[in-house]
């Protein structure tokens, strides 16, 4: 078994399948013609997104996303965690949590997307014993 999507919902697919474009430099997989879900590629597990009226059609009831309350986050690693927060406020990304450095050698930034989505913007982790 493989993990192959996180599916997040928003209320407009396109808007948020924009932003992260933006924001992170993803490349779209999909948008349905019918503009409720989509995927950006982002390696073997797809970042997707589903529009919460096609969830509430399907009996599903999302709760919004909070990023002050979070249940869950995302993480992108990167080399350079000042200039992916950069680049993402300019996106239109709110600053949760400034860069700063971990005690176990990560560095991390915090934001919210436009949905309210809680995304982390990490350094990798040194192995342990370098």
């Amino acid at each position: 078994m493989i993990l192959r999507y996180t599916i997040m919902y928003v209320d407009n697919v396109a808007d948020s399948l924009a932003f992260y474009e933006r924001a992170f430099g993803l490349k779209r997989g999909l948008l349905h013609e019918g503009g409720d879900y989509g995927e950006l590629v982002t390696g073997e597990t797809k970042l997707a997104f589903s529009s919460v009226q096609l969830m509430r059609q399907l009996g599903k009831s999302p709760a919004p996303a909070n990023p002050d309350a979070p249940v869950f986050e995302i993480a992108f690693e990167t080399d350079d965690v000042a200039a992916a927060l950069e680049k993402a406020k300019e996106a239109g990304a709110i600053v949760k949590q400034d860069v700063r450095d971990e005690p176990w050698g990560q560095t991390t930034a915090y934001i919210a997307d436009p949905d309210g989505y809680l995304v982390e913007i990490c350094s990798p982790v040194a192995p342990s014993g370098s």
